[in-house]
């Protein structure tokens, strides 16, 4: 068991850090998994290099937080672990996933947080950027805080449908079972993380649909607005894949943007979610 020390190195003051000094293909001590999940914690994002994860390591790296979900519905997955997604791009599968996102919110308990392996990395582009929704909230005025408190948005996974990629959006019937297994859910505009207990903007542009009890207009408006705020880079930061790299977010306060920079180039990555809890 490694319970060697290791070094955190902060990427900026508001989100996201590298973790040097260890070899996640190897099973971690307690103290070492401690301070792991503490990092997460503290930045939100965190980054490790020059790994070498095959999928029963990356399985075990990936439990150490909890449970793990079940088989995406969508996407591809490795045939002997279900459990990870294969998200593959290339020339006649172009990336889809360029527009901010917090992952598998049309799920009625949306996930802690994701393991997401470098397996193939073009030779240039192809960066992630990730957006602290607990800076957002944080950096909105106490009135907007206010409105924005108590309201309630719908997540939906029927953006799916509209997909080119995988065979299951392809495929009339078997999405209409995905939406009959994944009815759209209903969340907190602003939750609060379970563990740090603060406040984070729980809204994203791909899978919520409108916020509950309000008119269609002023409803897409308030989501524009929330939108655009994503984009702030102050909220941000941006990692550059190489082969071996390891992202992992808490899901419960971030966003995620996967720059498509490097079409029609071969990228893969490997990503396996943890189960979370009712946002509240």
């Amino acid at each position: 068991m490694q319970n060697a020390p290791f070094e955190i190195v902060p990427m900026n003051p508001v989100i996201g850090a590298e973790i040097h000094g260890l070899d996640l293909s190897k099973p971690l001590g307690e103290r070492t998994v401690a301070g792991i999940k503490q990092a997460l914690l503290d930045h939100q994002v965190i980054f490790f290099r020059g790994q070498e994860l095959d999928p029963d390591s990356h399985m075990r790296l990936a439990g150490i937080f909890g449970e793990l979900e079940p088989p995406h519905p969508i996407f591809p997955k490795i045939e002997s672990h279900p459990q990870i997604a294969v998200l593959e791009n290339d020339e006649n599968r172009p990336p889809e996933t360029n527009i901010w996102h917090t992952d598998v919110t049309w799920r009625d308990k949306p996930p802690l947080g994701s393991v997401l392996y470098g397996a193939e990395i073009p030779a240039s582009g192809g960066d992630t950027m990730w957006a602290s929704m607990t800076a957002l909230y944080e950096a909105l005025s106490p009135s907007m805080q206010k409105m924005l408190e108590g309201l309630r948005a719908v997540h939906s996974i029927a953006v799916f449908a509209n997909s080119g990629n995988y065979e299951t959006s392809q495929d009339a019937e078997k999405m209409m079972e995905v939406l009959k297994l994944y009815p759209p859910q209903s969340h907190p505009v602003i939750r609060t993380h379970p563990e740090t207990g603060k406040k984070a903007l729980f809204v994203n542009a791909t899978f919520t649909t409108h916020i509950e009890g309000l008119p269609l207009d002023e409803s897409a408006a308030i989501l524009r607005f929330l939108a655009e705020k994503v984009k702030t880079p102050e909220f941000q930061v941006r990692f550059k894949w190489e082969k071996g790299s390891v992202a992992i977010w808490d899901n419960r306060a971030t966003q995620h943007y996967a720059v498509a920079d490097y079409y029609p180039q071969y990228r893969r990555m490997h990503r396996i979610t943890i189960n979370g809890d009712v946002p509240y």
